[in-house]
């Protein structure tokens, strides 16, 4: 195929798509020739030692009175239909207003074992599902590789609604579900947590690390209304499998020795009642 110069509109516009630019990024179009030719910029003096200034990675939290509202109606839920009861009345997080549905989980809220994601895209906005997509498939054949399926776990994501053009979540969007994320977890109670990719991971456990470093370690997690903790492992997201399918030998190792954690709580569980 040609390049997208020698096409006519309608080739180009196909081609872009085949290419993965399939989504509008801005409302306007920018004239990148014109910003490029702007003067360059004056360097800004540094502040004097005395005035305190936040790192420049620090991130934005969201507003106190979304958190507080988020903790406040997410304590309230007695159950996991209380919780989605509960998430579905919540309007402090400004992702609700773009999304077409809130995709709260699927599976089991019995399951031992409970996986959490990053954020819904475009295939789980429309169904009200987690990991519905292509990557949701390879999710499935990871699982019925290792002996599971959705009747044996449970499965949700870090933000209820999917932000548009599947950009990452930002800091705020994150701390305002927060809050249903962890009374989540203490409602359904798992014997073994999976965190899918690395913003479920170092949102869950309070890390900055990459999931390449994160991958393949067990962590605990625990929160305030949870009687116990829970082992919890990072593992890569399948929608990073599928653009760096080599990774897929590493994913394998992490899945066996997730099945490995769940066979020795099994163990422990039946030694312990004998």
């Amino acid at each position: 195929m040609g390049s997208p110069i020698d096409m006519n509109p309608r080739a180009a516009l196909c081609w872009q798509v085949e290419a993965g630019a399939d989504e509008a990024i801005l409302d306007a179009p920018v004239d990148r020739y014109a910003a490029s030719a702007r003067p360059a910029v004056k360097a800004v003096p540094v502040a004097p030692a005395s005035v305190a200034r936040a790192p420049a990675s620090a991130p934005l939290q969201a507003p106190t009175a979304a958190v507080q509202s988020a903790r406040s109606l997410a304590a309230a839920a007695r159950s996991v239909g209380e919780l989605a009861e509960a998430l579905a009345a919540f309007d402090g997080c400004p992702l609700k207003r773009t999304a077409t549905n809130l995709v709260f989980a699927d599976g089991n809220p019995q399951a031992r074992i409970m996986l959490i994601g990053e954020a819904p895209g475009a295939d789980e906005d429309r169904l009200g599902k987690p990991f519905v997509g292509v990557s949701g498939q390879l999710l499935d054949r990871m699982l019925a590789a290792i002996g599971l399926d959705r009747t044996s776990t449970y499965i949700t994501n870090v933000i209820f609604w999917r932000p548009p053009g599947n950009r990452p979540p930002t800091a705020a969007e994150i701390a305002a579900c927060l809050p249903f994320v962890e009374r989540h977890i203490e409602l359904v109670s798992p014997e073994v947590l999976v965190l899918l990719g690395a913003a479920s991971a170092q949102t869950l456990l309070g890390r900055t690390d990459g999931i390449t470093r994160l991958r393949g370690r067990w962590f605990s997690f625990e929160s305030a209304g949870m009687a116990r903790p829970v082992p919890a492992m990072a593992v890569y997201h399948p929608a990073y499998l599928l653009r760096q399918p080599a990774q897929k030998r590493a994913a394998w190792r992490d899945w066996l020795a997730i099945l490995a954690r769940l066979k020795n709580v099994t163990v422990n569980h039946t030694s312990g009642s004998n």
